[in-house]
């Protein structure tokens, strides 16, 4: 699972959740993940938050990392489903409890954990939170293009010490 790309932005439709494109100075090209088309997003008028940035409050003042956090509702998912839109306030609060039970009931509110449940069934209906799985054939592939490219630095910078331009060099300095 990958959410460095990943962006919420207020004030749009599709729950707010596009894939960064470009960074612009003044906003961001973003994606939008169902459709596939892109648009500038000024940062006068929206506020962005990359998703890899969010975290939940822990009872122990710590925070958990949102990805972890959609980890464990995806463990869980087949014997505690989440909540779906519209159930009572009860219901989620429940379901956060089942999820993360060391969460700072303090400091998540209900608004957080509707914008979590409500984010992880968008991110899964669009196969975001799959797990990017290296396979032995990718990192054999990566460590041969290391080698190859090692060998061949090596071959094309030869040392130039000694040779008639640093000679010549030398007799210029002099």
């Amino acid at each position: 699972m990958n959410l460095e790309k990943i962006v919420s932005i207020t004030g749009n439709s599709n729950n707010g959740i596009f894939r960064v494109v470009a960074n612009r100075n003044n906003g961001l090209i973003v994606e939008n993940i169902e459709t596939g088309k892109r648009k500038f997003v000024p940062t006068r008028r929206h506020n962005f938050t990359p998703l890899n940035t969010v975290g939940i409050y822990l009872n122990n003042g710590d925070a958990i990392d949102i990805d972890k956090v959609f980890e464990k509702m995806t463990e869980q998912e087949v014997d505690n489903p989440p909540p779906e839109a519209g159930v009572a306030n009860e219901v989620i609060k429940e379901y956060f409890m089942d999820i993360l039970p060391n969460y700072d009931e303090e400091r998540v509110y209900l608004r957080d954990m509707k914008r979590v449940v409500k984010w992880y069934v968008y991110l899964k209906e669009h196969g975001l939170l799959e797990e990017e799985e290296v396979t032995d054939e990718e990192e054999t592939a990566t460590e041969e293009v290391t080698e190859t490219e090692e060998g061949t630095a090596s071959e094309e910078a030869p040392e130039t010490e000694g040779t008639a331009t640093d000679e010549a060099d030398k007799d210029a300095v002099q």
